[in-house]
């Protein structure tokens, strides 16, 4: 079995994945990055101990799903927003140290697309691209079986490429890039500004709830469904018309209300890629639920070491 670390902003989940991708076991704790980086590398250790002997069996490997930018082939944390002072620190190195076994890291997103690559709509298919929306949006790309890096093995930012230069300006300092037009806030901003004294029930408005609303046939949620729907069906026909990718899996909290938005994506699709057959790409919604992050880091190790304990 894999030990899997997944590292975000307000939490650290530790589990035990069997070689098909099946969970055997998992802990969770507060990631408390104010306390440092050695509090949260002996919470990790307790954990993957832990979890290690609730599923009987020995600990392989470990693979690290990380927020943020990491240094693959290093192990290095980079700097990430919402762990200050991890920056340098190297959890492959300390994890090695530790249990005397190979680990590897990846972002957390490539380590979801490398699982939902294991899934049963992943299997087979040389090409994948996972796009996660929620309140922002992000992804990784598997080309011919591999994960793709960029320049310096650095992960794309596939939320941050422009459909609309004359669109609301993004903190990445871009103007109109895909997340500040197709995420989660996006929708309730827009929301908002068509109706700024509100409608029945948009208390602590939402994404999911404007999408509530639309099936409610609220006619200011159902035209901010269709806006959405646009929007996401521009970013991705860009991701069909730059990769032509057999696969496109679509996770995250907004994409949990996909059937809605689903046939004005594909028009907008079909209008803007002209040059490529679109129609052999398909679309899925995400398959592994919320073991995504765990399932993910596992096959960051596999994909690193082959299922062989050396790099491939």
């Amino acid at each position: 079995m894999i030990g899997a670390v997944d590292i975000g902003g307000t939490k650290i989940a530790v589990g035990q994945v069997d070689r098909n991708g099946l969970l055997l076991s998992q802990l969770e704790s507060p990631t408390e990055a104010g306390k440092g980086y050695e509090h949260a590398l002996v919470r990790i250790e307790e954990m993957l101990r832990e979890t290690a002997k609730d599923a009987g069996g020995q600990m392989r490997g470990v693979g690290i799903g990380c927020t943020g930018p990491v240094y693959p082939l290093s192990g290095e944390i980079g700097d990430v927003e919402f762990l200050p002072g991890w920056q340098g620190k190297n959890l492959v190195a300390d994890l090695n140290r530790i249990f005397g076994t190979s680990v590897a890291i990846e972002n957390d997103a490539d380590a979801v697309a490398l699982g939902e690559a294991l899934c049963v709509a992943g299997k087979g298919r040389g090409s994948l691209i996972f796009a996660t929306v929620g309140t922002g949006i992000g992804g990784g790309i598997v080309l011919n079986g591999q994960l793709y890096r960029g320049v310096d093995y650095s992960h794309p930012e596939i939320g941050h490429h422009v459909i609309d230069a004359s669109g609301p300006r993004c903190y990445c300092g871009a103007h109109g890039c895909w997340e500040v037009l197709a995420a989660g806030p996006a929708m309730v901003e827009w929301f908002t500004s068509q109706e700024p004294n509100g409608v029945s029930g948009t208390e602590n408005l939402t994404a999911k709830k404007i999408c509530e609303l639309a099936r409610g046939k609220n006619e200011l949620a159902s035209r901010a469904v269709e806006r959405e729907a646009h929007y996401l069906g521009l970013g991705l026909a860009n991701l069909i018309t730059l990769f032509t990718p057999e696969l496109i899996v679509l996770g995250g909290s907004v994409m949990r209300s996909l059937p809605l938005f689903w046939d004005g994506i594909w028009k907008t699709i079909a209008a803007n890629c002209g040059e490529v057959p679109f129609e052999k790409t398909t679309l899925a919604s995400a398959s592994l639920g919320p073991d995504a992050p765990l399932i993910g880091a596992a096959q960051v190790w596999q994909h690193r070491f082959g299922g062989n304990g050396r790099t491939s």
